[in-house]
């Protein structure tokens, strides 16, 4: 898919890409209330949470059109399949009706795509059992073009619902310096991951879609959801612009963001 000059969007359009993250390993029960009710507000797509909130977002979602995604095995996807499988079940059971799950990894650079593929189809099975959707998270960071090509493909032989960037959380430590940095979601690999993913399987950028224009820009991709924490300020800068309920043609400013990143998770 070519990258787009104009897109079409609303204040629906717009909210209902964004999945609200409140991932963060420090959140206190009383910020992620705060983050339901944000969500809530805002009537995004989803909430994103851990497992263990779920039953939480339940009491505050429940009956509005914002619903519950859970990750599993994450933030690194190194648990046995057998794990992972039980924590989608369980999830789903208990109300969750998107499940984002962390590949192994190490099983992915190791070439031993056999194993993933069991894996991404033995929790997709369950996950559709239940009646919820799978996204599938890949931690661009630690892959290169090979790794993910390799990913679309086995993903879309499966069918499952969504490929992910990222979790927020790959960091990668610099050799010479020690230091860890990130990327998440970059340009050139949504292309990637758009050209060698079926047409019907969508794609979420996570990590790095931080403003109203980044938004525009990976929608512009054919991104279809977001993972963000700043759901706040793009929602309130489209307002700014005279974006509203109705729908409306708007140019991508492709300028900023060329240099591949998409912004700054």
């Amino acid at each position: 898919m070519a990258a787009l000059s104009t897109t079409t969007v609303s204040i629906p359009i717009l909210a209902k890409m964004i999945d609200h993250s409140l991932l963060h390993p420090t959140m206190t029960d009383a910020e992620v209330e705060a983050g339901l009710q944000l969500s809530l507000k805002y009537n995004v797509a989803t909430a994103c949470i851990k497992p263990y909130s779920i039953a939480q977002a339940k009491k505050v979602l429940d009956g509005s059109a914002v619903k519950i995604c859970a990750v599993i095995g994450f933030p690194h996807g190194n648990s046995a399949t057998k794990i992972k499988v039980i924590e989608a079940q369980e999830a789903v059971a208990e109300g969750a009706h998107e499940i984002d799950m962390v590949v192994n990894v190490g099983k992915v650079l190791g070439g031993d795509y056999e194993y993933v593929k069991t894996e991404i189809s033995a929790v997709d099975f369950v996950v559709k059992q239940g009646g919820a959707i799978l996204k599938v998270i890949f931690e661009n960071d630690f892959l290169g073009d090979k790794e993910i090509i390799n990913l679309c493909e086995i993903c879309t032989d499966l069918e499952v619902a969504f490929v992910k960037t990222s979790t927020g959380y790959g960091f990668v430590k610099d050799s010479a310096s020690g230091m860890y940095s990130y990327k998440g979601a970059t340009f050139p690999q949504l292309r990637l991951m758009r050209e060698h993913c079926g047409d019907k399987i969508q794609i979420k950028a996570a990590g790095g879609v931080r403003s109203l224009d980044d938004l525009i820009r990976v929608k512009a991709l054919g991104v279809t959801r977001i993972g963000a924490t700043a759901t706040v300020a793009m929602l309130e800068e489209a307002i700014k612009r005279g974006i509203c309920e109705e729908e409306v043609e708007v140019k991508v400013n492709w300028n900023e963001g060329e240099a591949g990143r998409v912004g700054v998770y």
